[in-house]
């Protein structure tokens, strides 16, 4: 019984050998179609689920989260639409200071402050129904279009936005 078993790995592999070696010719003729871009990733790219959107709707009142690249590449836009401004004035706090997390460059992003500006986020009252934005500098070009970014502002976390 015991050489059975360590026996029965090998003699599925080798029975699927023939048919691997029988392969049924590409009716496209098209030989190289089904080969992948190294670097591509080999998943698909789906964005948030219902229930990630519903949960920050009902959680922290916002939805529609955003993280765009702006043309110059020296910064990156986290924008959010609030549905409940009640519950969205944690990502509204001026103490809160926000940051953006890259994930792949591990990268941490913080909002640059200018002398007769101040820093650059939006501090006007919230309403419902409005967009609002916070800007993160990227200088170095550290996170990259198609990244994926963590958003920290206060007891807010968003994970896995993409960078658009």
């Amino acid at each position: 019984m015991h050489v059975l078993r360590y026996c029965r790995a090998p003699v599925v592999w080798l029975l699927t050998l023939p048919a691997l070696a029988q392969a049924p010719a590409d009716p496209h003729g098209s030989a190289g179609a089904h080969q992948r871009n190294p670097k591509q990733s080999p998943y698909r790219n789906v964005g948030h689920s219902g229930w990630a959107a519903m949960y920050s709707a009902t959680a922290w009142g916002v939805d529609q989260l955003r993280v765009q690249k702006t043309s110059s590449g020296e910064l990156i836009r986290f924008s959010y639409r609030v549905v409940d401004a009640k519950k969205a004035q944690v990502l509204h706090d001026k103490k809160a200071e926000p940051h953006l997390i890259g994930l792949r460059s591990h990268a941490m992003l913080s909002v640059p402050t200018l002398e007769n500006v101040g820093q650059l986020r939006q501090t006007e009252a919230l309403a419902n129904g409005k967009d609002y934005w916070v800007l993160f500098s990227n200088k170095g070009d550290l996170v990259k279009v198609g990244d994926r970014v963590d958003v920290v502002i206060g007891d807010f976390y968003a994970s896995g936005l993409r960078v658009e």
